[in-house]
């Protein structure tokens, strides 16, 4: 009896999910950190605030996720965008790259935050293609 090839096996797939915030990042921060200091996580993250837009990415075949939401910077008053990680083994990393931010109380900052939220979105896609090469 000859046994067909068996075909390489799909990627994981990473679903854009931005409606509301993955239960997931409360759950690893909770255990990473402690519920209280969960809480204060980005600013207030977990407390729906939805002045500021997010963007995430999910991965259900791996149990991961990916996510670009506004992080309290300390160079006050700049505002920026953050992008953090859980990983398949756990936990919540956050991805360092180029500030993605803006400053809304100097006009001679020509960067706005759209597109603060649009460069911390690119570099995440492009951070997700580079996850998925070691997967």
């Amino acid at each position: 009896m000859s046994s067909a090839p068996h075909p390489d096996p799909q990627p994981a797939i990473w679903l854009r999910v931005d409606s509301t915030l993955l239960p997931l990042w409360w759950e690893r921060l909770s255990a990473q950190l402690s519920p209280v200091a969960a809480a204060s996580f980005a600013a207030g993250l977990f407390a729906e605030d939805r002045r500021r837009p997010i963007a995430q990415w999910h991965n259900p075949a791996l149990g991961a996720a990916l996510l670009v939401a506004p992080e309290t910077a300390a160079e006050w008053p700049l505002q920026r965008f953050g992008i953090f990680y859980a990983p398949a083994s756990g936990g919540v990393l956050r991805v360092h790259s180029e500030v993605h931010g803006w400053q809304p109380r100097n006009p001679a900052d020509p960067a706005t935050e759209a597109e603060a939220f649009h460069s911390a979105i690119v570099e995440a896609e492009r951070f997700l293609q580079v996850e998925m090469d070691f997967v």
